[in-house]
């Protein structure tokens, strides 16, 4: 069953779920570090040799059904498709990158720390290539529970409070979920968990109302989505900073995956029956966000608003049923991820150095740390969604797509892009620009691995900005499952 490694599913389920239980043995923070390393980037390796396998004549090595549970009808089933590997190559980066950035001596018992990391990407890419409902449940909640130690662990003042907060909002999204599962489950006769099995159910418009309703606020809480958006501001702001930037670059996009694997091919009748009335939710609540932002005197909780109002355009694109907008929300979700991980990292090394992430108290950060501040630059424009960067063309084809559906939603939405500019560029003005502070006299510019870090995001922004089209090839497998089974 699980000794199989001859397919890159298994592989990439293997290599992090190992690399975090060895970690735990490790007794040196040198070795956990650099064993971290080396496991993220074996899955990061593993993730570009199969780019070269991904046809149909390689299905072999990208899809496994292994033998589970099957007294209950559960298979152990992966998939690697366009969708997948995207979301995957992502995760991978993500947390290459963050080991990589984060000092060994950062965290106490560094073993712990990343062995917690490792399990929590491990549960990720489990996520995004299940294809069976009891297996995607596992992973879903195997992502959730390293993240709950490590925040709760390494964490902030506050860190029990945000940390709880964030466990009852995801604990009683799962469990709306796993109860919808689990009448699907019996729908089958208990025969099957299988993704496949579920489609071919018969069930009532009523019934994929209440089980869409189950499923969406489970993803909604996850992403979050207006109004279930409360514990993402506290939870970020408190979390230690490797796991904010995978909350906010990975795990969000857990939900929005479960709209597009899950939510649209599951139930068509509902999705037509509740999109336009989310629609007008999720506008309102891309607006609101945006808005706060501007009035956000901290760095972190700045970021995290910016990121919730990116997330709901997202939402709405693939919402819209529009396949121009859907392909713009799935190249858009690997490039938030790579954008607010820039964010991230500057709030992170502004924070390491100074202490402060008040922007009021910051100014003048250009003079000790310019080669820091062009980066953030470079990120802030990507997340403002300038031409020729990554964001451009994901939130470009996403307005095409509402607007198709309707023009005074797409022109109200629009008031985002307006708000993201003034926070961003606000931001960088008072943070990097303008009197120094006395903060200022603590930086120094950024160096080495740090350097190294910003020059693979800014490629990945400038090279998906300007050609996108290997992304767009990537996940055109995807697109039919998607689109097909909602039309049909």
């Amino acid at each position: 069953m699980f000794a199989a490694v001859d397919n890159f599913p298994a592989l990439l389920i293997w290599i992090p779920l190992l690399g975090g239980l060895f970690s735990f043995f490790l007794k040196d923070a040198k070795q956990a570090k650099s064993s971290a390393i080396v496991f993220a980037a074996s899955s990061l390796l593993v993730l570009m040799v199969s780019m070269n396998f991904s046809g149909k004549e390689s299905m072999q090595l990208n899809q496994v059904s292994y033998e589970w549970l099957s007294s209950i009808g559960s298979n152990f089933g992966l998939i690697l498709d366009g969708l997948t590997r995207t979301m995957s190559l992502l995760t991978a980066i993500v947390f290459l990158l963050v080991f990589v950035l984060v000092p060994f001596d950062q965290y106490k018992d560094a073993n712990r720390f990343y062995g917690l990391m490792l399990l929590t990407q491990c549960g990720l890419v489990g996520v995004f290539m299940a294809t069976d409902a009891l297996v995607f449940y596992l992973f879903w909640e195997l992502a959730l529970i390293p993240v709950y130690f490590l925040a709760s662990i390494w964490g902030g003042e506050k860190r029990i409070r945000a940390t709880f907060k964030f466990f009852i909002y995801t604990f009683i999204g799962s469990l709306l979920m796993l109860v919808a599962i689990l009448y699907m489950y019996n729908k089958t006769n208990a025969t099957s968990f299988g993704l496949s099995a579920f489609f071919n159910l018969t069930i009532t418009a009523t019934e994929q109302y209440w089980l869409f309703s189950a499923f969406f606020v489970a993803f909604a809480i996850k992403m979050p989505l207006f109004p279930l958006h409360t514990w993402q501001p506290e939870a970020y702001e408190q979390s230690p900073a490797p796991v904010t930037m995978v909350l906010s670059s990975v795990m969000v996009k857990m939900g929005l995956f479960g709209l597009l694997r899950w939510i649209l091919p599951l139930f068509p009748l509902a999705v037509k029956q509740f999109n336009n009335a989310l629609l007008i939710l999720i506008a309102i609540g891309v607006v609101y966000a945006s808005l706060v932002a501007i009035y956000q005197d901290n760095i972190k909780r700045l970021i995290a608003y910016s990121s919730i109002a990116h997330i709901g355009l997202m939402a709405m694109g693939i919402l819209t049923l529009k396949e121009v907008a859907i392909s713009g929300a799935l190249i858009q979700m690997f490039n938030h991820g790579v954008n607010i991980l820039a964010l991230w990292i500057v709030a992170y090394l502004i924070e390491k150095q100074t202490g402060i992430l008040t922007i009021s108290q910051l100014g003048g950060l250009a003079k000790k740390a310019p080669v820091l501040s062009i980066f953030m630059l470079i990120a802030v424009l990507a997340n403002v969604a300038l031409p020729l960067t990554n964001a451009f063309i994901g939130e470009f084809m996403i307005f095409n797509g509402i607007y198709q559906v309707n023009k005074l939603l797409a022109a109200f939405t629009g008031l985002s892009i307006i708000f993201s500019a003034v926070y961003s560029l606000n931001m960088v003005k008072n943070v990097f620009y303008g009197t120094e502070s006395e903060a200022a006299a603590l930086m120094t510019d950024i160096k080495g691995a740090q350097v190294v870090i910003f020059i693979i995001l800014t490629v990945l922004i400038l090279v998906v900005g300007i050609y996108p089209q290997p992304f767009f090839q990537m996940f055109s497998d995807a697109m039919g499952l998607i689109l097909n089974r909602y039309n049909s």
